[in-house]
């Protein structure tokens, strides 16, 4: 075999190799924290489910209970006002968080993650 036929990959090559690995590391690193955030409100909301006479308490109450559970899963980017219902209809009740999260990915780029969590709950 004649070693000037033989080939690899240059430098450059690898560079870019590099920088692509490098890149997708970045967008994984600042994407995960949405979604385990993400699956620590669902969880908080699923847990809803398992809250005895969750369905006779006042919304008031039901928000309470929730912003807790929020609030020991460090869920920041749900904000109360906008992002939580609650709605009772022929014997259901349904919480529903619909929420927008935004991390700063680049220089002035961001990843914005749209998250829609909802559980209905049949009153006993």
């Amino acid at each position: 075999m004649n070693k000037n036929r033989q080939g690899g990959m240059t430098g450059l090559g690898w560079l870019i190799v590099l920088a692509l690995i490098g890149f997708f590391a970045v967008v994984a690193i600042r994407v995960t924290p949405m979604y385990l955030e993400s699956f620590s409100v669902a969880g908080s909301v699923e847990s809803l489910k398992n809250e005895p006479f969750v369905t006779q308490k006042s919304p008031a109450e039901i928000m309470g209970l929730l912003l807790r559970r929020f609030d020991v899963n460090d869920v920041e980017s749900v904000d109360p006002k906008k992002d939580i219902k609650i709605e009772r209809a022929n014997g259901v009740l349904r919480v529903t968080v619909e929420y927008e999260s935004r991390r700063p990915l680049m220089a002035n780029l961001d990843v914005v993650g749209h998250f829609k969590e909802q559980v209905e709950i049949i009153a006993n």
